[in-house]
């Protein structure tokens, strides 16, 4: 961040958990978590744009879908990839699972989160309110605290409940923290647990986003994948097929 930028700060709240902030910068607003630590930010003229490259590939898996009707998010932070997901997907119902109840409250208030009468949020341990989740199309876990991934990134019965929540043909989306070797956190866990049938996606921002299928049967097409992409392109305002080239299956 530039810092001759004027930082203002919107909002400062503690919690069990610690600190959550939202400062402004310019045209933008970030959700921090704990001493700057930034979990989201948000373009204030449009809510739905996916500034960073990490969320641009959750997107990209969610598009592995050919038709979405239900989304589940586990870790809703400023909502833009939930927001995103409602504007340009054909979603009907779309459940949040979110630890800090003053996180959906903020986002709504300062990070352009919008009162969707289709996104239902829940508060609590995303761990123990998946089990009475609705199964979905799309399963997104993205559940980070100040100090790095939750214990569920890594929990093998928690990440198995994850995929089995999934609806025939549908997708479970990952943000995992990459290791030094570029490999997923867990990588030997995850093999063994999606018996290396998934796929990733390494970011600049240090993150590999993970797109695993329901079942063995089910392949990923990348070509009708980035044909949905190339035709979304327009209203998103940046092309995903940079990111798609780098997609690769799980080693």
């Amino acid at each position: 961040m530039n810092q001759e930028r004027v930082e203002r700060v919107l909002a400062e709240v503690h919690d069990d958990f610690g600190m959550i902030r939202v400062l402004e910068v310019e045209d933008y607003r970030f959700l921090e978590f704990g001493d700057a630590i930034e979990q989201s930010c948000t373009f204030t003229a449009d809510p739905s744009w996916l500034e960073y490259d990490y969320t641009r590939a959750m997107l990209i898996g969610a598009l592995c879908h050919d038709a979405p009707e239900s989304a589940l998010f586990m870790g809703l932070g400023a909502g833009t990839l939930t927001q995103a997901c409602l504007r340009f997907l054909p979603l009907e119902d779309v459940e949040a699972i979110e630890l800090r109840p003053d996180v959906p409250r903020l986002a709504m208030e300062y990070m352009g989160l919008a009162d969707d009468p289709r996104l239902y949020i829940r508060v609590g341990d995303a761990l123990e309110l998946l089990p009475s989740a609705e199964n979905a199309d799309l399963i997104f876990v993205d559940l980070y605290t100040d100090t790095g991934p939750a214990v569920g990134h890594l929990a093998w019965g928690f990440l198995e409940q994850c995929q089995q929540h999934l609806n025939p043909g549908g997708w479970l989306i990952i943000n995992q923290w990459a290791s030094d070797d570029g490999k997923p956190l867990g990588a030997a866990l995850l093999r063994g647990l999606y018996h290396r049938h998934y796929w990733e996606l390494p970011v600049k921002e240090g993150n590999v986003i993970l797109i695993v299928p329901h079942d063995l049967d089910q392949t990923l097409d990348i070509d009708a994948l980035m044909v949905r992409a190339e035709a979304l392109a327009p209203q998103l305002g940046y092309s995903l097929l940079p990111l798609i080239k780098t997609l690769r299956v799980a080693t």
